[in-house]
């Protein structure tokens, strides 16, 4: 049932993406939730005949590790609270399952800082509430599955009436609707609708302690043999045909090249010699290679390990400075910046791609310090986050609540080496709350949205609450934006643009701000971020 979830929401994740309320190139709910859900199928796809505890275990570990932008950990946080309910159990029934879905919900919710109705919270709460009236009375699992699904259904249609956003947009709640997809699919696979478990196989992301005799059993074709045949007479084409195949009963990997005097072969096989004795019957044997792949695995095994004990080691033998600081970040201007003001670590990744808890633990691991800071720079980052400071237990990590990239930067500025963890957090929480981020880019589909008609192919300037300006012309809309931005207390403004603005529209710009705002002091900065134009603060 879980895998036939994971799959169903794996094929809606582009239609999920559309639902996002703001029209932007970048709407990412169904991608964030579907790399969820699909590293804990990964595990759970690694596993052999399973119980309940090893099964709920790689749910909810994949789905943690694997989370990505708030809808995506709010899911984790579902799976994990559902799978704390089930993994003592043997049987599952009607109320078991009620049991275990209330407790994946009050898990989410202790997770949000602020919950918000009218999202995927507000449709799990309204099926585990639907499944506690059921259990009871169920006389079997199909009405009580069903009844669950056709209320969570009827909730998500009723999301717009919560949220006047939605309402607006003309569209339901993304993460409701993908979390609907979670339970149509698993539905699906309790009917007994198959389900392709070969797209399940478990990672490949490198976690080397020693060399795994079941690594070098996984490669089925052991030598790597090319040769070239100088052919005694020209084949013909049904003979090549009739060579290839024989080539494909004995390996794979095939790469046959034919001409009028000699033939190229490149083929992956466990018996070189039967490929080296038929292609004998045509011709002499010339460059003959032979590479034994298993060989070769399992020293890039012995070498990853070498360099990974190496690290270690270096790490180890290294003491902790005091703070360490971590930055999400895209674009090489922007990425510049950060490591200037002294970042140890940037991970890749923003509006365009949310990193996800794994990344930020990866990210952890590597710097090497007693308190570290996080810049999550993105609202939709904050929380997976948070899932990494908690489950990281031998250093002090300090997430800053940062939602945009220029947030970070003066959150990072203000930090004073003197002052304490908690007592920095404040200063920067401070700092960040002075800032006023605006972002240009193009809408996507038509919408309407805070009071404005939007059109495919308009460009629209995102302040913090929401759409600031609409036009067909960068500069116009960027200057529109600015100006709802812009207070008596306004003192700077920074532009950053992105990697599809010339140098010479950025500074058109920054001499228009310029004019416009003597009181200002203008900087310009090359920040080179996809899919933004410009990212504009003004404190």
């Amino acid at each position: 049932m879980f895998l036939a979830g994971a799959k169903n929401l794996e094929a809606k994740k582009e239609w999920i993406n559309e639902l996002n309320v703001f029209p932007v190139p970048d709407g990412d709910t169904g991608t964030n939730m579907t790399l969820t859900i699909m590293s804990a199928a990964s595990e759970v796809g690694a596993l052999e005949n399973p119980d309940m505890e090893t099964l709920a275990k790689a749910i909810s570990s994949g789905s943690l590790r694997g989370a990505r932008g708030n809808s995506g950990v709010i899911l984790s946080q579902l799976l994990r609270g559902f799978t704390r309910g089930v993994r003592k159990l043997t049987d599952l029934d009607a109320p078991a399952i009620a049991a275990a879905m209330e407790r994946g919900v009050e898990t989410a919710y202790k997770a949000v800082m602020k919950p918000k109705e009218g999202t995927i919270l507000t449709v799990a709460r309204a099926a585990a509430d639907k499944a506690i009236e059921l259990a009871d009375g169920a006389e079997d699992l199909n009405s009580f599955f069903d009844g669950i699904f056709q209320h969570a259904e009827e909730t998500l249609a009723r999301t717009p009436e919560m949220l006047p956003v939605l309402k607006e947009a003309g569209v339901v709640d993304s993460g409701g609707q993908g979390l609907l997809e979670v339970f149509r699919g698993a539905i699906d696979g309790y009917h007994g609708k198959e389900v392709d478990y070969s797209q399940f196989e478990a990672s490949a992301a490198p976690k080397i302690t020693k060399i795994s005799p079941q690594a070098e059993a996984d490669i089925k074709f052991g030598y790597c043999t090319e040769f070239i045949i100088l052919l005694e007479k020209t084949l013909p084409q049904e003979e090549i045909a009739r060579f290839r195949e024989f080539l494909d009963s004995i390996g794979d990997s095939i790469v046959l090249v034919a001409d009028d005097e000699i033939v190229k072969v490149h083929v992956h096989t466990n018996h070189p010699g039967q490929a080296f004795e038929r292609a004998l019957t045509y011709g002499q044997l010339s460059r003959m290679k032979i590479d034994n792949m298993r060989e070769e695995h399992q020293e890039k095994l012995i070498k990853d390990a070498e360099k990974l004990a190496r690290e270690q080691a270096e790490k180890e033998k290294e003491p902790p400075k005091d703070y360490g600081f971590i930055s999400v970040s895209v674009g090489e201007g922007l990425s510049g910046i950060f490591r200037e003001l002294g970042v140890d670590y940037l991970i890749e990744g923003g509006q365009t791609m949310n990193p996800s808890t794994e990344d930020m633990l990866n990210a952890i691991d590597k710097v090497n310090a007693k308190t570290i800071y996080i810049f999550p720079n993105n609202k939709n980052i904050i929380l997976a986050a948070n899932q990494a400071r908690d489950l990281t237990e031998d250093k002090e990590i300090i997430v800053v609540p940062t939602k945009t990239i220029p947030q970070g930067i003066s959150a990072m500025i203000s930090f004073v080496p003197e002052k304490g963890g908690e007592e920095n957090l404040a200063s920067m929480t401070d700092a960040i709350s002075r800032v006023k981020t605006g972002q240009v880019t193009y809408a996507v589909r038509d919408t309407r949205i805070d009071d404005k008609e939007i059109h495919e192919g308009d460009i629209m300037g995102i302040g913090d609450a929401g759409i600031l300006a609409v036009g067909r012309e960068r500069l116009q809309v960027a200057e529109e934006m600015v100006a709802e931005m812009i207070d008596e207390e306004s003192e700077i403004i920074s532009v950053y643009y992105g990697e599809d603005v010339s140098e010479e529209d950025a500074e058109a710009l920054s001499d228009a701000l310029t004019e416009k705002y003597p009181e200002c002091e203008v900087e310009l900065n090359q920040g080179g971020q996809p899919i933004y134009y410009y990212l504009i603060s003004v404190e």
